[in-house]
């Protein structure tokens, strides 16, 4: 063993000392801070500012819009630039940044400051998605799968620490104190995944099978297309509804329904990637990849279709059991197919999804949200007839690399960790 192994392994045992739940706990913090608080409590926040910052229905989407900008900007740079998906100053950076944007917002009325804010904390939040992710992934790996899988729920407890922030809030005060609260809540959890450790270097030993072992695997480009669209078209639907569904609500119900149904939303989300993730060891994940976004579409035209806080809240429900879900078993899809870096044009494909979303239902807006949830649930609708062709054939059993196929059913499959990418 040469010393640049040792080095590798030496860093990689270093979680066997302590609780892995500790680990858990840190990267959901991050997760929490990164994408439940820095990227998703402009929801609850956006009525509000329509209602005392004077933000029109359209200047709304292009905040939305410039946010996942930013968010495709930060996943290539991890993408392109490996190193900084491996360093600590990049993470704390990320988070001292994203901060720093919430705190910012209050400060101007000015539409152009408040989308470059937003577009910065867009490349924040992915940032510390993909650091806090790979650790995990990295640090993990002789665990259950499930533990990863409970950490992501972190972004889910952002999003209802964040909602429920907001919801306590609006009696007393105003869109500036939403926007300060949120940014103290993210300090405390960056406080908390302070000390989270990115995933090492990789070990140089490494070797990627060559291109004559590749080419005796089955070919799976065709499933991977079908995936592929299912999953872009899958983060063109759901960002619709996680940036208008509290002011969707909030058109036909109390006001308070709107944030207590964001709160939901991520209390619904904290378990749902651990129990999708165990769900896909024992079903056919096409199969579940359908089933998720089929209730997903469900979920997001329920308000536009009922009044009434029933509606809303199982909505809400619905909601936040699948989006994360639907990242889970998607990106582990495209893992098991073999593709060539899969997890990034797949992520790719979602980030330039979430872009498209906002855009194509800013017209719609003039009438209100209900018109573009229920645009948001036919692309959700299509996204799942995607995944109801990539069920045909799907090869469940891979083989290992240079031997032949052994049949396409379902049936128990080595543990697949993938990143989840939101």
């Amino acid at each position: 063993m040469n010393s640049a192994s040792l080095q590798y392994r030496t860093a990689t045992s270093g979680t066997t000392s302590r609780s892995p739940w500790i680990h858990v706990a840190q990267a959901g913090a991050a997760l929490a801070a990164g994408m439940g608080v820095g990227r998703f409590v402009y929801t609850p926040i956006l009525p509000l500012m329509h209602a005392q910052a004077g933000l029109s229905a359209g200047a709304g989407a292009d905040l939305a819009t410039a946010n996942y900008i930013g968010y495709l900007a930060g996943a290539l740079a991890g993408i392109f630039l490996p190193r900084l998906t491996r360093s600590p100053v990049v993470l704390r950076g990320s988070l001292l940044a994203l901060t720093a944007t919430l705190a910012a917002m209050p400060l101007t009325r000015t539409t152009t400051v408040w989308l470059a804010l937003r577009l910065f904390a867009g490349v924040a939040s992915a940032l510390i998605f993909v650091i806090a992710v790979g650790s995990l992934l990295s640090r993990l790996r002789e665990h259950p799968a499930h533990l990863p899988g409970w950490a992501v729920g972190g972004v889910g407890a952002g999003i209802a620490l964040s909602g429920l922030l907001v919801l306590v809030l609006r009696p007393a005060a105003d869109w500036r104190a939403a926007w300060w609260a949120s940014a103290g809540l993210a300090a405390l959890l960056a406080a908390a995944s302070w000390n989270l450790r990115p995933e090492p270097a990789p070990e140089p030993e490494t070797r990627e099978p060559s291109p004559g072992e590749q080419a005796k695997g089955p070919r799976t480009h065709r499933w991977f297309t079908a995936l592929f669209v299912s999953y872009t078209l899958e983060g063109i639907g759901y960002i619709i509804a996680g940036t208008f569904l509290v002011a969707a609500i909030e058109q036909s119900s109390p006001g308070w329904i709107g944030s207590g149904a964001w709160v939901l939303v991520g209390l619904a989300a904290v378990p749902s990637c651990a129990l999708w993730a165990w769900s896909g060891r024992r079903w056919s994940r096409p199969g579940l990849l359908l089933t998720a976004l089929a209730v997903q579409a469900i979920g997001i035209a329920l308000p536009a279709l009922l009044n009434g806080v029933a509606s809303a809240l199982i909505s809400a429900f619905l909601f936040g059991a699948t989006f994360l879900g639907v990242s889970t078993i998607a990106l582990a899809a495209g893992a098991h197919l073999r593709i060539p870096r899969s997890v990034a044009l797949l992520t790719a494909g979602y980030s330039i999804g979430q872009i498209l979303g906002p855009l194509a239902v800013a017209p719609l807006l003039h009438h209100g949200y209900h018109q573009a949830l229920i645009l948001a649930a036919v692309v959700v609708l299509t996204a799942a007839a995607a995944a109801a062709v990539l069920r045909v054939g799907f090869p469940h059993r891979m083989p290992a690399l240079g031997h032949p196929t052994s049949g396409s059913r379902p049936g128990p499959r080595p543990e697949m960790k993938v990143s989840v990418r939101s």
